[in-house]
């Protein structure tokens, strides 16, 4: 069936419903598609319970109730459909949203499902939060006030990162809170932080693209901004959105030029971004990708309902704990940044890796790698391996590439998926960024086989999408 008959058929299970236990994943795409679909269902008075789990496996499993509630499942689920056969649940008491790799069940229940990979490239760079969205908006039109969330959970997801702004779906979805008034559209420099961070640290921060002489040097971004009057004071601290146009295309413009006198390309300069005009000035909230980062902050340190109160407008005693765990947040993701670098990093062939132990919380080191991606090899995908405090024969695995390696043939999800499965593990993701847990003692016979996986993806050289 194609996606509006699958929509259809997820609605009226819904309405069907007598109370939903829903059960989603903890980063910025499970907590806004979690937060979508409890509004979406309150709303129609049906009771709604919520679990959020960090990985869907046989410990989990245990927190998913084999009750007479619907069990809706949200930014997971579609991979993991043994487990749930395994359980017992029925097909009738599940409804998955998701838009991960489908694996169904080996005994052959067939669960309704809704995953944007199933219907062609119009949906195929839309994550969880927006396939909630599209079901929310079938139960009741008026739900079109949730699009706000549904692109916080895309771009939080990375749906935006490889054409540098939503596509698709996803793109009709920020259309809509366009629409609504909840969300502003507006072209700017490919850079993260630009309602918060000082406009220097933007542009110092830019790893893609790499700035010639900026990137990795704030000195030098304050410096050129001090030189073309964006900044009157080397203490200036003006964030991006605070330009006006001219002054935001005269800095386009300089940026630009510097690219093209070192030869490179301004293909990935500039980028789609998504504000939110009711939210104060200078806030993580203002635009989708720091509220995204926020919302990973609460999932990342154990404590996504603080997210989902977040998502549910709570800008009270939430927030502020929100706020604190954002700091703490960067504080340790920046620790851990300079640790790989200062630690260094094995050169496998295809890829470069590094054990951190049990230094660093497993639910960071994924972003750690990608920080530190630009500063090491950018042309070899990163592995961070690092033990798991509450499975101790448990290794969590975490991958990091870029659009240029990408171009090149290579799809981490696809390489981690099927290593992590020879040695009995679990692999999930995406082509840029994926991970898995395998079993303790057999890293080195992990990292070896990986390696040869991205060794003959890049002599096949045909991207994997």
């Amino acid at each position: 069936m194609g996606f509006i008959e699958d929509i259809n058929t997820a609605a009226e299970i819904i309405l069907d419903a007598h109370a939903i236990t829903l059960v989603s994943h903890i980063d910025a795409d499970g907590i806004t598609s979690e937060a979508i679909a409890a509004q979406a269902i309150s709303r129609l008075g049906i009771p709604v319970t919520p679990i959020f789990i960090r990985q869907l496996e046989p410990l989990t499993m245990k927190h998913v109730p084999n009750d007479d509630t619907l069990k809706v499942f949200t930014d997971l689920g579609a991979g993991q459909q043994n487990l749930m056969e395994e359980a017992g649940l029925p097909s009738d008491r599940i409804l998955i949203l998701d838009h991960h790799i489908n694996q169904p069940a080996p005994g052959g229940t067939v669960y309704t499902q809704v995953n944007s990979r199933f219907y062609g490239p119009e949906y195929a760079k839309c994550s969880a939060a927006g396939v909630a969205y599209m079901l929310a908006r079938k139960l009741d039109t008026a739900n079109a006030d949730l699009a706000e969330l549904a692109v916080i959970g895309n771009v939080g997801d990375m749906m935006a990162r490889e054409s540098c702004g939503l596509c698709g779906i996803a793109r009709g979805i920020a259309e809509d809170g366009m629409k609504t008034g909840h969300i502003h559209i507006t072209k700017g420099l490919n850079c993260y932080g630009l309602s918060t961070r000082p406009l220097h640290l933007c542009l110092a921060n830019s790893d893609d693209p790499i700035l010639p002489g900026i990137s990795g040097n704030p000195k030098a971004a304050a410096d050129l901004l001090l030189r073309i009057g964006i900044y009157k004071k080397s203490s200036d601290q003006r964030v991006w959105e605070e330009l006006d146009a001219a002054e935001a295309k005269h800095l386009a413009s300089v940026v630009a030029e510097q690219l093209i006198a070192n030869g490179e390309s301004t293909e990935r300069l500039f980028a789609e971004h998504y504000f939110f005009p009711h939210e104060p000035a200078r806030s993580p909230l203002r635009n989708a990708s720091e509220y995204a980062t926020m919302l990973n902050a609460c999932g990342r340190w154990a404590n996504p309902k603080i997210g989902e109160a977040i998502c549910f407008g709570d800008r009270g005693q939430r927030y502020r704990e929100a706020e604190h765990m954002l700091r703490q947040h960067r504080s340790i993701i920046r620790e851990l940044y300079e640790y790989i670098l200062n630690t260094g990093v094995a050169d496998a062939g295809s890829l470069q890796w590094i054990h951190t132990g049990d230094a660093y919380p497993d639910t960071i080191v994924g972003i750690g790698a990608g920080m530190a991606l630009s500063k090491l090899n950018p042309a070899k995908p990163i592995m961070v391996l690092c033990c798991v405090a509450d499975e101790p024969d448990m290794v969590k695995v975490s991958m990091r590439t870029n659009e240029r390696v990408l171009r090149r043939g290579v799809d981490l999800q696809t390489a981690l998926v099927a290593a992590a499965a020879e040695f009995g593990g679990g692999g999930g993701g995406h082509n840029i960024a994926a991970g898995a847990y395998i079993p303790k003692g057999c890293e080195d016979d992990f990292i070896r086989r990986v390696n040869e996986l991205i060794a003959g993806q890049l002599e096949t050289g045909a991207p994997h999408r």
